[in-house]
């Protein structure tokens, strides 16, 4: 059987950029060798490269193992549909409002899915509001992996939580600070799309999941599968879904929630359209629960992505 040629692209000009690499390290690990060709691309360096490829017909598919902007925002996403280079994850429009996430957060809303208050501020804002009080989040609108984010617990620490968070985008969000367990689930497919085994999040030495508790080994402990209420577990399931379908994601996406116990609600706050698959990411974690080891859970990916494109 003839091997699957496939592109890998990892690193870009994004903030997540070692994210990406660490990401793009991970899956050509794993992939077989004997199943697939394996071209590699950094677009920070490659662009031109990999376009004169995909005119080339070099390769069948490519996997954009990239993380934030110009990577996991839709530009990517609209270039390859224009050169017609079929890919892995989501297409242009669910790429670019899953990546926005006041968007995000808005569509939330409109289909009864509950998220945290928020606001967003333009760098021309001279006042900030104060309707959340303190501790409040500090994000900026369109990046992952908590780079930029903070949660500032007085004034200064707001205004200069605000400043770092506008040294990566012209918009940036503040969010009501939500008490709670931090769960995550993946959602898989596109005919039949499934929930996988809901993860709780637990920082070891950082009071939420940040950076360093997201890459750095054994800062965090991720139950999988989360040892909640099976009704709990549904629901955050349900909402994953719900969102998925609404912003028409494909492949795979992973959404955040938080669970608050005291007043039984539970909150969306993201969904990442290209989630991370380092050693210590959580959608492999995800997969092995649901009996899916890495390689073979790329494999399903792939494929699904190559039926996709050939409808």
């Amino acid at each position: 059987m003839a091997k699957i040629k496939l592109a890998l692209l990892s690193g870009g000009i994004s903030g997540e950029r070692e994210v990406s690499l660490k990401t793009g390290k991970q899956i050509f690990g794993a992939l077989d060798k004997k199943r697939y060709e394996i071209f590699q691309y950094d677009p920070k360096t490659d662009l031109r490269k990999f376009v004169q490829d995909v005119f080339d017909e070099k390769f069948d598919v490519v996997f954009p193992a990239l993380h934030g902007p110009f990577g996991e925002d839709g530009k990517l996403q609209g270039m390859l549909d224009m050169i017609g280079a079929p890919y892995v994850f989501s297409g242009c429009l669910a790429s670019a409002l899953a990546m926005n996430k006041s968007q995000t957060k808005a569509i939330a809303r409109n289909i009864g899915i509950n998220t945290a208050d928020y606001v967003v501020l333009k760098k021309t804002d001279e006042n900030y509001p104060d309707q959340f009080g303190f501790p409040v989040v500090i994000k900026p609108i369109e990046l992952g992996s908590s780079v930029g984010m903070a949660i500032a617990k007085n004034e200064k620490e707001l205004k200069n939580g605000i400043r770092q968070a506008f040294e990566f985008g012209r918009k940036v969000m503040l969010e009501q600070y939500i008490h709670g367990r931090e769960l995550t689930v993946a959602v898989m497919g596109n005919k039949r799309i499934v929930a996988l085994p809901v993860i709780e999040i637990i920082p070891k030495n950082s009071k939420w999941f940040d950076y360093r508790a997201k890459y750095k080994a054994d800062a965090a402990e991720e139950i999988c599968p989360a040892k909640i209420p099976l009704k709990a577990q549904n629901t955050v399931q349900e909402m994953a879904v719900k969102i998925y379908e609404a912003l028409g994601c494909e492949d795979i996406a992973r959404a955040d929630l938080i669970w608050n116990e005291k007043n039984g609600k539970f909150y969306f706050l993201e969904i990442n359209t290209i989630p991370g698959m380092t050693e210590t990411s959580l959608v492999p974690q995800a997969a092995r629960t649901a009996g899916m080891e890495f390689p073979d859970f790329l494999d399903k990916l792939i494929k699904g992505a190559i039926e996709k494109n050939d409808k």
